[in-house]
């Protein structure tokens, strides 16, 4: 998504790649390219091939274990093994036998999986490594213990309830498994199946619960669970949280043939939030002890075990301060030796990991995520730091205590490329292991010394290998001298694959094969901010692109905090369809967005809607300098957070800048959104009540002198994230002031428009407006 040179990189060092930019072709005298129509967008098998998810390290190291989705059905996962000295792949649970008609999921699970962002997916979405070789599946609500023997797999369903067991796992050595039902905890001894509850019941006609994690906890902290094993299994920590004071939202649930009226527990910006205590229990001694009771006005963030220490973090009302707790055991006494402040407000992180010598962890105390040792009982400012600089670390993947080193993930080289690294422990060079040119994500075995690596880059789907963490960059992928992507951190040392999991190689029998010849890929670059600041963006172009053609283009924008779209990886296919059909595709990666430190986030503090679509304008007045743009055909389109951010750019946008824009599922006021997101960036509307209105949609739909570009509106009729309320109080407020809109609503649907159907429907529907409003 840069500059063409950049963009050759990911074919240049792609060992799937024949030659410098180009893609692998399959290997054929000719092939014409097939139409990409819209309904084989989202049917299977699926065009960006296998990729497998969900990927463990058995405890022993012998095996890999991952989720696969199925060639006749993308959208169902099976469970597989890699043995690594084999190197054999083989399916070790069918989702079909153990689930062969799709059950009913309780309302906790779905809304678990929504904020997951699994919602879509069916079979096995999940499992947990138990000893060396039995693994928990949890699926149709009751949980499966697969035994591995030399017979093959064994299969034992350990529950068999009405009630839907979830957030299962296997304690730390193998010997219980545990799960929430009914907002309650239970242990099931596995020697002798013995069913035990270790939390009181849950109260609903409280709101009290035991065990589980809140709303703000599951869609704002990624804290999916509320328990906790201790190493040596005695002790499970673990929340009681009532949420008696949080507002009820009368949320309606539509769906074709029948309305629901769900009341959900939905703390929104300046109202209470849930009241959560963290409780430990003994189930050796039968006690239970009270650690830390935290009101409304403070959030417990963060659950760690540090050997046979508790470490837990809380976070203030207003997100300015991390305190660490730590508890050593009995008699439980907590103390707070360290925190970290912020100006703006603190991000969080979950990497806490104990040491010989104290604790690791990562920190953005000088302006980007770092990683640090605090040795025990020092104050924050006596944090000894491992790495430094202004790029971000993204997390700690490992510890290799016997070798001394931490393994990480970190944008070191550049902002494009997420890369595994190591350091020393106890402070040295730190070495890039993973190759340049692409994006990776990382799963470290227990010992260290390999990993099993994701990577893709633009011209290369996702492609994962096991890899060794030390071998020297093989001749064939250093590029010749004088070439211009030639640097000296590519003769770095780098990972050496010792098999593929998954190839994925773009080959005459994948997928994708039939529309190769047509395939773009995105050229990157930098523009500038008001401040000075540098704007990455992306740029794809069709692949019969002529320079001397104008061509309508497609402003895809997000924008929100935690989310980096401007990277070197594989993207979307729908891209793909809309270069085919003649469109420029366009993002840029504003202020306020993930991966770029502190001082590039912090610029939204109490004014979101501001700084990031000035940042959008700029991208927008490069693109329609450009030669090949048509300046009056271009259109904006978002979801969510760039949902708001479509509504929020073309209302502040000088008048004809966009010929047309599609707002899905947008935030509209900010004062309907929970708390523990809005008010990290927005303070609570009762603190900065300008700052709210302001970034509000309907101040500047108020504020309207010319009329809106033609507007598309999406929403699922239930939302239980941005609720549905923001829209239909949209639609009200346009339809009072003679606004024209296109409305399209899924009743049923949440906040992601999911299954086959409708995401094809979906796509068409946006289709249909673009070229009504940018073909000529």
């Amino acid at each position: 998504m840069r500059i063409s040179l950049l963009g050759l990189a990911a074919a240049l060092l792609s060992s799937t790649c024949a030659a410098p930019g180009a893609l692998a072709q399959p290997e054929q005298d000719s092939m014409a390219s097939e139409e990409l129509t819209i309904e084989r967008l989202y049917a299977s098998p699926s065009l960006n091939g296998p990729s497998p998810t969900g990927i463990k390290y058995s405890p022993d190291g012998k095996r890999v274990t991952f989720l696969k989705a199925r060639e006749d059905d993308a959208s169902r996962y099976d469970l597989w093994q890699f043995d690594v000295e084999t190197g054999q792949p083989s399916m070790l649970v069918d989702s079909t036998l153990l689930e062969p008609e799709e059950v009913e999921l309780s309302e906790e699970e779905k809304a678990l999986r929504e904020r997951k962002r699994i919602a879509g997916r069916k079979g096995i979405v999940d499992y947990d490594w138990g000893t060396s070789d039995t693994i928990l599946v949890p699926l149709g609500g009751d949980l499966h213990l697969v035994t591995l023997g030399e017979g093959g797999p064994e299969t034992r369903q350990l529950t068999e309830t009405e009630a839907y067991e979830y957030d299962a796992r296997v304690s730390p050595r193998g010997n219980y498994v545990s799960f929430v039902r009914d907002g309650a905890v239970f242990v099931i001894d596995l020697s002798s199946g013995k069913e035990r509850q270790v939390t009181p019941d849950a109260e609903p006609e409280k709101a009290i619960s035991y065990g589980v994690a809140e709303f703000v906890a599951q869609e704002e902290m990624s804290r999916y669970t509320g328990y906790w094993w201790s190493p040596d299994e005695r002790f499970i920590a673990y929340t009681r949280v009532d949420e008696s004071t949080v507002d009820v939202i009368e949320r309606f649930d539509i769906k074709a043939d029948k309305t629901t009226v769900i009341d959900q527990r939905y703390p929104r910006a300046g109202q209470p939030n849930a009241r959560v205590t963290l409780l430990v229990r003994d189930l050796e001694a039968d006690k239970v002890s009270i650690l830390y009771g935290v009101g409304p006005d403070t959030y417990l963030a963060r659950v760690n075990w540090a050997g046979e220490s508790l470490w837990f973090q809380t976070v203030n009302r207003n997100q300015t301060e991390i305190t660490y707790h730590r508890t050593d055991g009995k008699p439980w006494r907590v103390w707070s030796p360290l925190s970290e402040t912020q100006d703006k407000w603190v991000n969080l992180s979950k990497d806490v990991i104990g040491l010989d010598n104290g604790i690791l962890l990562t920190t953005e105390e000088t302006g980007y995520r770092h990683i640090a040792i605090s040795p025990f009982g020092n104050q924050s400012d006596e944090l000894i730091f491992l790495t430094s600089g202004n790029w971000a670390v993204d997390e700690v993947k490992s510890i290799d205590r016997e070798a001394g080193l931490a393994y990480f993930t970190g944008f070191r080289d550049t902002p494009l490329e997420k890369h595994l690294y190591a350091v020393p422990l106890d402070g040295g060079e730190i070495t890039r292991i993973t190759e340049p040119g692409k994006s990776w994500s990382v799963t470290v075995a227990p010992d260290g010394r390999s990993f099993v690596g994701t990577s893709s880059s633009p011209a290369q789907p996702p492609q994962t290998g096991l890899y060794l963490v030390d071998a020297e960059i093989p001749d064939d992928k250093i590029p010749d001298e004088g070439n211009p992507l030639r640097t000296p951190d590519m003769l770095e040392p780098v990972a050496k694959r010792i098999a593929w999991i998954e190839e994925n190689a773009l080959d005459a029998d994948h997928p994708y094969a039939p529309f190769l010849d047509m395939h773009a890929t995105p050229e990157f670059g930098t523009l500038e901010a008001e401040d000075g600041q540098a704007l990455y963006y992306s740029i794809l172009k069709p692949a019969d692109f002529d320079p001397s053609k104008t061509y309508p283009a497609i402003v895809e924008v997000y924008g929100g905090p935690h989310v980096q779209t401007v990277d070197r990886d594989w993207e979307s296919i729908s891209d793909q369809y809309l270069a085919r059909q003649g469109y420029i595709v366009f993002r840029l990666d504003n202020r306020g967005m993930a991966n770029r430190g502190k001082a590039f986030e912090d610029v939204i503090y109490r004014q979101t809607g501001g700084p990031e679509v000035r940042d959008q304008l700029v991208g927008v007045e490069w693109l329609k300098s450009q030669p090949f743009v048509d300046g009056d055909r271009v259109a904006i389109q978002g979801w969510s957070y760039g949902g708001y951010m479509t509504l929020m750019t073309i209302l502040q946008a000088p008048e004809d800048t966009f010929a047309a824009a599609i707002a899905g599922a947008p935030v509209t006021d900010w004062s309907l959104y929970d708390t523990f997101y809005t008010e990290r960036y927005m303070d609570t509307p009762q603190d900065n009540p300008d700052g709210y209105d302001k970034s509000s949609v309907f101040y500047h739909l108020d504020r309207l002198e010319t009329g809106m570009p033609p507007l598309l509106l999406v929403h699922g009729m239930a939302d239980d994230n941005v609720t549905f309320d923001n829209s239909t109080r949209l639609m009200a407020e346009m339809q009072e002031k003679g606004i024209p809109f296109e409305l399209m609503t899924y009743p049923g649907q949440r906040h992601g428009i999911r299954g086959q159907a409708l995401q094809t429907h979906l796509m068409k529907t946006r289709m249909n407006f673009l070229n009504r409003k940018l073909k000529r």
